[in-house]
This record gives structure tokens, sequence and C-alpha cells, in this order.
């Protein structure tokens, strides 16, 4: 039995109307007690925010949850625990390397899987990890390095490859994977630039896949944004015949030096030669439930609407609720099992100085033949049981009332009974369509028949008033 305590600096991305920077916003002290097995190994984390960083303006919150500011000036010099008596801080955790980010990492130096300390997957885990922190050995430790960029995809491709596979990476690939640590999620990617220096995640194929995963992901996204949820922009390519999917890091943004930031959704800025790249501070739904991943399955859709009305910036809670029921709502009709908390997000508007719903990610139709279906997250009073009716039953911790929860059912359902039109348009073949069409439920094996006839009723009201040119609102 072993004890290993290691300390390391956290670094948050600030901004400022002249410059955005990383500077230190304190120390994290690891301490791991078990055998060489990280299976059996267990963890304790403590947090010590800088006084240096608690006095400045444009500082943020590392974790919202277990490290809230509140009175600034009482946590000055305080050592302060995670919630809950979790082993981790949600929002360090949601900066460290997942699944795949792991491999990549042991590939790279070369030594087994699950054998590094907690804090060297953190130090290794890349510049352009998720959100606005970097963990470094030292207080002078320099930048980590970036992504690589768009045109050495494929060298990023067939270094990723040979990690999943297994196999060494041949030398004059390895500086490829500089980013593939970053991604988060268990599949094959890393973070890649575009041609204007956008920042860009590029999620490959794995050899297990039995259809074009990319195809598939791309046109549910896409599904998602007629469905009226707020998606980012989303690339399909062909690398000699190996289909990738490429999403936007909405995560990143730029602006001008010296002018206030513009309006509307900071991720859709693009870069220019005048603009300073902006990081938003991330969370995932796991920290703000505070919770860990083996007690994600007990938890649901309603506990992350609590979240937001908690957590939340107050000038977002309503839309956020009624947008995040529509995600709900849209995994039930794809059959997007894959909707753990790590797949829900938030991010922190520095205009507004608060957290809010992050654009949706990872939605992706898993195709089945059971007639009864379960999502991850608990749905509603019948558990994880995927139909409507479930949804429904707990709609109050969404919004005030019912119709505007059959409303949000109503138009998600308008745009998913047309998926086939949606994804022929965005590229799909009918091999892709045929392969994935048991992820998608029909009406009337979701609902009731009674709830089916109120949605339905619902479509022939909106139309009969807009026909009338009376104006409907949601």
């Amino acid at each position: 039995m072993t004890r290993k305590k290691s300390e390391v600096y956290v670094f948050s991305h600030v901004s400022q109307t002249d410059q955005h920077r990383f500077v230190p916003s304190g120390i994290l002290t690891l301490t791991e007690t078990g055998d060489a097995n990280i299976q059996n190994r267990e963890l304790a984390s403590e947090f010590a925010y800088g006084t240096g960083y608690l006095g400045r303006k444009e500082s943020f919150e590392i974790d919202p949850v277990s490290l809230a500011f509140g009175d600034r000036h009482e946590i000055k010099g305080k050592v302060l625990f995670p919630v809950n008596a979790l082993n981790e801080f949600g929002g360090i955790r949601d900066a460290a390397p997942d699944a795949w980010g792991r491999r990549v990492i042991e590939a790279r130096q070369r030594v087994p899987a699950n054998s590094l300390s907690e804090a060297q997957y953190l130090l290794l885990a890349g510049g352009d990890r998720v959100g606005a922190l970097d963990v470094r050995k030292e207080q002078t430790s320099p930048d980590s390095a970036s992504a690589s960029d768009m045109h050495s995809l494929q060298y990023v491709l067939q270094a990723s490859e040979a990690v999943e596979n297994g196999a060494p990476i041949p030398a004059n690939l390895e500086h490829y994977l500089g980013a593939g640590p970053s991604a988060g999620g268990a599949r094959p990617k890393a973070s890649v630039r575009d041609e204007e220096g956008a920042l860009w995640l590029a999620k490959f194929p794995t050899k297990n896949d039995w259809f074009d995963v990319a195809r598939a992901e791309v046109c549910t996204l896409e599904l998602a944004r007629r469905c009226g949820l707020n998606v980012p922009e989303v690339r399909y390519l062909d690398l000699g015949n190996r289909p990738v999917m490429l999403i936007r890091r909405f995560d990143r943004y730029w602006t001008r030096a010296g002018q206030p930031l513009p309006d509307g959704a900071l991720h859709e800025t693009r870069p220019t030669n005048d603009t300073l790249e902006g990081r938003l501070p991330f969370v995932s739904g796991l920290t703000l439930v505070a919770c860990n991943e083996l007690e994600s399955p007990d938890k649901s859709y309603a506990d992350l609407g609590r979240a937001i009305r908690k957590y939340g910036h107050p000038q977002c809670v309503n839309e956020n609720c009624e947008e995040m029921f529509a995600r709900m709502v849209l995994n039930i009709f794809v059959t997007n099992d894959d909707d753990h908390l790590r797949n829900h997000g938030f991010v922190r508007d520095p205009r507004l100085g608060g957290w809010e719903l992050s654009p949706v990610y990872d939605v992706v139709p898993r195709p089945v033949q059971a007639s009864e279906r379960r999502l991850h997250l608990g749905i509603g009073e019948s558990g994880k049981l995927a139909t409507l009716d479930n949804a429904l039953s707990h709609y109050a911790a969404f919004m005030p009332e019912r119709p505007m929860a059959v409303n949000i059912i109503r138009r998600v359902w308008g745009e998913v009974r047309q998926w086939k039109n949606c994804f022929e348009e965005y590229g799909a073949n009918g091999r892709l369509i045929d392969q994935i069409t048991f992820a998608f439920r029909n009406l009337n094996d979701i609902a009731s028949s009674e709830l089916a006839a109120e949605i339905r009723k619902t479509k022939f009201d909106l139309a009969c008033s807009k026909f009338s040119g009376t104006v409907w609102h949601r």
C-alpha cells in the first residue's frame, strides 16, 4: 500500500478588454492511496484559491458547486474540499482527459493502461482541453501545446488508429496527437484548427462501427437544430473512405482587443487577424448535480432541471429548462441512450457572469428493435422508460404549465417525423437510413393514445391559428 501526494497549479483563462490569458488561480493537492492498479486506488482532493486570483474582478469559480466564491474574503487562504464526500472537484475533473484521452497519454508516454497518477493525467491533457482551465507543474510553467491544423487531419487520424489498435505510434506521427488528450469520451477524437484558426473537435470512426456514425451524428444534430435546439456548427469529411465528424468547439470565441464582447452566441464568432481567442469556462452536468460517474445512472433529467435553477444565471433559467426538456424528448424519439451526465454541459458567459446550458453535443441514434426502451438518465415517474407520458409526468421540473411541455413535444415530433428528409438533405444514403431506421420512434409507439391525440390536436390547432392570422406563442 502506497500513499502519494501531488501538488499542481490550476490556471484560469481570464478575459480582459485588451488581452485574454492564463493566470494562476490556485493549488490543487491530490493524495492517492493504493497499489499500482488505478482501479484499486483511493483519491482525495483539496484546493486553495490564490489570494491574487480572488482579487481579480475577471476571475471566475473553478467549480460553481464545490469551489463557489460566495464571500471571497471568507475563502481567502482556506483549504476547500469537494462536496458530498466526492474524491474530485467536478470543475477540475471536467478539464481532465477522459477514457480516450488517457489512452492517448499512455501511448505517448509508452506506459501500461491506468498506470499514471491522476496528477500526471491532468498535467498531460494538453492546452486545448475543454473549458478555460489548464493544469501545470509549476506556477512558471509555459502554456501547453495547442492543436494541430486541419491540413494534418489525415495524420491525426492515422495516429489515433494506432492508439485504438494498441500499436506503437510511429515517431513521425506522435506530435500530431498533441491535442488528443484534451478531448473527452471513449471514441477516438482530437482537437484541430481550421484555416482561420477556429477550434473544432474531430471525431473518428472505430473498428467496431457497423454504420457511418459520423454521418448519423451530423444529421441528428442538424435535426436537433430544426427542433429549435442550440447546436454548434458541424461538418462531415471523408478521409480516404474513413468518415470524420467535425463539431465547432463551443467553449471558444473571438473578440477584438479593447472592444466589448459582441451580442449573440459567442461560440459563433470567427477569428480574424485583429481578434483575440477567448475561452468559456465549462462544467458538465455531472459537476452541477454533484455526483460521481458511478452515481450517474441513478440521476434524472429532473436533477438537471433543479441544477439549472440552482446554479444557472437567472436570465437563462427558464429558457435552459425548456431546452433541457426538449433534449430529453429528442433523445426519446431517436433512442439516444448515451445521455449520461457528462454528455450535458454548461458554459459561463462572461457578459452575464453566470452559467448557462451549453449547446447540445453527442447525440447519436442507437438502432434497436425492442419495443420498450430506456435512456441512461431517469425521465419521470416510470424511471428511465423512454415514453412521452413518462416525460410529461415530471414536466414541473422544467416549466410551470403542462401545455408548454406538450407544445415542446409537438415541436420536436413535427421535425423528427420527417427525419429521413433531413438525413437525405445532409448526405445520408439509403443504406445508412435503413441501418438506423429502428432508432427512430413513431408517436404511437411512445405515447398513450390520449397523449398522441392531444399532441396531434395541438398541431392542428396551431395550423388553424396561423391560417386565421392569429399569432401563436410557445
